[in-house]
């Protein structure tokens, strides 16, 4: 099984960057140790601050992979774009988020993607993409 996490903008300075809202575990710390844990599948990684490098990962991935982890971060808010790249290929979508977006900012409360995926995750830390990974492994056993 073959999975790819998509993360968007800023999430490159996880460990740095608000600590107090998003931990001080760089990501590629957590990913390693995801992919300890399920060594049995293939995890590849993506992360840009670029809309339309995000973009094309979903539309040159969306048709091999088992599933997408995606975190958009702020352009979850803006972009159609990303909404339509996601309706556009095959693999089922989970919406992650590292912080509780609902207990924020207001204009975080709306997702312009959410409607093209399969579920969304929020709130639980780097632990989001765990759940939505487990998530993905339901989905494909079914």
């Amino acid at each position: 099984m073959r999975i790819q996490i998509i993360n968007g903008p800023n999430i490159n300075l996880l460990g740095k960057r608000e600590p107090s809202i998003y931990g001080s575990v760089i990501f590629e710390e957590f990913l390693s140790d995801l992919r300890n844990e399920y060594a049995d599948l293939q995890i590849d990684y993506f992360q840009s601050n670029v809309e339309g490098e995000l973009i094309n990962v979903i539309q040159n991935t969306g048709f091999d992979v088992d599933g997408i982890i995606l975190n958009a971060a702020a352009y979850t808010h803006t972009s159609i774009a990303i909404l339509d790249a996601i309706r556009s290929v095959a693999a089922p979508v989970i919406e992650v988020h590292i912080s509780n977006v609902h207990a924020r900012e207001s204009f975080r409360h709306v997702s312009m993607i959410a409607a093209a995926c399969k579920g969304v995750i929020c709130g639980f830390g780097l632990d989001s993409y765990r759940l939505a990974l487990e998530a993905l492994l339901k989905i494909k056993s079914v």
